[in-house]
């Protein structure tokens, strides 16, 4: 089991590569106060959906991206240590006051697990999703959630997680609720399967298709669910 910090960030083309390096030279700041794994991945094929999507999301602008990521803390207490050390530290103080993305409309949230498989690898494309989900469908989601990573595992991807919040903060532009259009009665999840390449997505995706395993019916509203495939930017895991 383990602890997510999830992410969405509205990034525009031109700011790509500031936004890259910022995210790896503070990587190993948090490394060093306890992150397991950080991962960025920038939008290559992010849907514009009918109700909701990950560039209304983060109230996308005109040219703007979306950068999926997430942080691998271990535990909760480990994350909320973490970020007490953070707050603390003079490089937080010192961080430059102008940065390459709206820091007004980026999502966050924690994440416990609701279930994860696979032994990983060499992670080249990920497929990432939020979405609202009754409180009393949990456990119906789980289980559905754990069927798909058999499946998705079956395909050829490396890894899969998803994760469960139910106590998110609002946020003051845009926050994770807001995201999927979350009613009091809904949590939300987070998730996402890793692939070795697009192209093994591609492939492994269209085979999750005819399998038999794969649920019909789904415990949560489709229609404000939201997803994406990205490329991987950076992984400090390898």
């Amino acid at each position: 089991m383990t602890y997510i910090q999830g992410f969405l960030v509205p990034v525009t083309p031109a700011n790509k590569e500031s936004y890259l390096k910022m995210a790896t030279d503070v990587a190993p700041m948090f490394e060093e106060f306890g992150a397991r794994r950080i991962v960025e991945c920038w939008g290559e094929n992010v849907p514009t959906g009918k109700t909701t999507d990950m560039y209304r999301a983060v109230n996308g602008e005109v040219g703007e991206n979306v950068v999926f990521s997430w942080i691998d803390w271990g535990s909760k207490q480990a994350c909320d240590q973490a970020h007490e050390k953070m707050m603390q530290d003079d490089r937080m103080k010192n961080m430059p006051e102008t940065m390459p993305f709206d820091g007004m409309r980026m999502l966050f949230a924690g994440f416990e697990t609701l279930g994860m498989s696979g032994d990983g690898g060499k992670t080249r494309y990920v497929q990432g999703y939020v979405a609202p989900v009754p409180k009393s469908n949990r456990q119906a989601f789980a289980d559905m959630c754990a069927t798909m990573r058999e499946v998705a595992l079956d395909c050829g991807a490396l890894h899969a997680f998803d994760g469960w919040a139910e106590d998110i903060e609002d946020g003051k532009v845009t926050d994770f609720k807001q995201a999927v259009k979350a009613k009091d009665d809904e949590a939300v999840a987070f998730g996402f399967a890793e692939w070795p390449s697009k192209q093994a997505c591609d492939e492994g995706s269209a085979k999750m298709h005819n399998d038999e395993r794969m649920p019909g019916e789904m415990p949560l509203d489709g229609m404000r669910l939201i997803y994406g495939g990205f490329e991987v930017m950076l992984d400090t895991k390898e």
